[in-house]
């Protein structure tokens, strides 16, 4: 998944926009200081793209900034209550690479952190195939139809065929029940963990018995679920 690193030490802005963008397959991670995300990028070099607040406690986030310019190229987006053109003109200066005054729709954000990224690296926001092969199922996204390789139809609910073609797409990769919660029903619920077994043990069920017992989805006991290459 690619990473984005949040910076704001507003814990609600980091948690909605940890949200949105988790829903868009991307993996969040935040820092509430500058020295919390220089460290951060220190340390993860995987990192693709910053968000990036102005009005930081102790380090500001322009000495964030030219900090993180003195060594990496990585896309930054300012998210910042200061709506003067000079504080705009200043980040963009100093190597921001956009810039969006709060308070912001979480969406607009989304898409212009896709929009860098496409900027930086057009093939990393590679979409996900809508036809997948799955050990013995063909998965269509467009239908919403599963097959056996047998060509035997597997009726699935939608929530149901989500969570497969989620888990298919990201072959190896272990969601969590709250993981595939929130990408799924794209809500966050303090029931979400006993929702999504209850689902999974239902999809399981179909698939099993449409494919003479083949697991298709492994569990990976206290952290979650997977579908194997």
């Amino acid at each position: 998944m690619i990473k984005i690193l949040v910076v704001d030490d507003d814990p609600d802005i980091t948690e909605l926009l940890s949200i949105y963008l988790k829903n868009e397959d991307f993996e969040p991670l935040t820092a509430a200081t500058g020295p919390q995300a220089l460290k951060c990028l220190a340390s993860d070099h995987q990192i693709a793209l910053m968000i990036l607040d102005l009005m930081l406690p102790g380090m500001s986030g322009n000495e964030v900034l030219k900090r993180v310019r003195q060594r990496s190229r990585i896309p930054i987006l300012i998210v910042s209550a200061k709506t003067d053109d000079l504080d705009k003109i200043q980040g963009l200066v100093t190597g921001a690479d956009d810039y969006v005054v709060k308070p912001f729709n979480p969406l607009e954000v989304v898409v212009r952190v896709k929009s860098l990224l496409r900027r930086a690296n057009p093939q990393m926001l590679t979409a996900a195939p809508d036809k997948l092969a799955v050990g013995p199922l063909l998965i269509d996204k467009r239908s919403h139809e599963v097959l056996t390789t047998q060509q035997q139809r597997v009726q699935l609910t939608a929530l149901e065929f989500n969570i497969l073609y989620l888990l298919a797409s990201h072959p190896n990769q272990v969601f969590s029940a709250d993981e595939i919660f929130q990408r799924v029903w794209k809500q966050d619920s303090a029931i979400s963990t006993k929702t999504v077994m209850v689902h999974v043990s239902h999809l399981r069920d179909k698939l099993e018995a449409a494919t003479d017992g083949e697991k298709v989805i492994e569990t990976v006991w206290g952290v979650g679920y997977k579908v194997e290459a």
